[in-house]
């Protein structure tokens, strides 16, 4: 059901299993909105209760009246788990693609005593020279040529291959629904977006997760890999063929994989 609350609060939409004690926070990545999600709703839905955010400026968030004038990590993090305490959740497992794997991580620091688990798909560990390169040069670029544009060159470049056809469709498709002001916003987060890795990804836990990463995912595979091999209580799986967007490219293995990773957790 939609839940278009409280001004205050994000767009979100609820999808209640009263079978199941088990809540699965889902927080898609930049430029997407609570349709990313479609491929999911009805499997997981089968096993858990799903609360679905857009994220702020995303979809049916954008018609918040009080928009924030910038962003932070923890900003979007404690508007998203308002969302969470206006329904009375007491504990979830949390869902993350991409940009959605970093607010994932950065609501694990906040309020770790209620995450039960972590599954970040497509994860943004690090940012490698040719990354820091190409993220400079393209930021530069979109002041010239529009945010829209931009998107476009970046949906291409991190989702190169023709079985991506379907994933970069999405990423621009819904990134139409973005304002310039929102691309601004959003776009300032990657300016110290390393140190910000850094620290999320160096931190000590205890709380479960599960690395979903497609095999073509040529930009974030490695460095997802290496944290793998290094922090405990982190599983990696690498899903064949398949790139940067794993629950829209290969929406049969992100189920079958979220499946049976929370259902260890409870």
């Amino acid at each position: 059901m939609d839940s278009p609350s409280a001004d205050h609060l994000l767009y979100h939409k609820i999808h209640a299993n009263p079978k199941s004690g088990e809540w699965l926070l889902m927080i898609h990545g930049a430029g997407g909105s609570t349709r990313t999600w479609k491929r999911q709703i009805e499997e997981l839905s089968s096993h858990f209760n799903l609360l679905i955010i857009d994220l702020p400026g995303h979809g049916q968030s954008a018609a918040m009246k009080e928009p924030e004038p910038a962003y932070t990590f923890d900003s979007i993090s404690k508007t998203i788990w308002k969302v969470v305490d206006h329904h009375n959740i007491d504990k979830v497992h949390v869902l993350g693609v991409s940009l959605g794997a970093i607010i994932a991580l950065n609501i694990e620091t906040q309020f770790a005593s209620r995450i039960k688990s972590l599954v970040l798909a497509g994860p943004i560990v690090q940012l490698n020279l040719k990354l820091k390169i190409i993220a400079s040069v393209s930021l530069t670029s979109a002041k010239i040529i529009g945010y829209h544009s931009f998107y476009k060159i970046a949906a291409r470049i991190v989702m190169p291959r023709q079985n991506h056809k379907t994933s970069r469709s999405v990423f621009i498709r819904e990134s139409k629904f973005l304002t310039v002001n929102e691309f601004k916003k959003w776009t300032g987060l990657y300016k110290n977006l390393n140190a910000t890795l850094l620290y999320l990804f160096s931190a000590a836990t205890d709380i479960p997760r599960l690395l979903l990463v497609g095999e073509q995912d040529h930009l974030f595979l490695n460095p997802a890999q290496a944290y793998s091999k290094t922090m405990p209580h982190s599983v990696i799986e690498i899903v064949p063929k398949c790139g940067h967007v794993v629950n829209i490219e290969r929406a049969d293995a992100f189920y079958e994989s979220c499946l049976r990773f929370v259902q260890r957790m409870v």
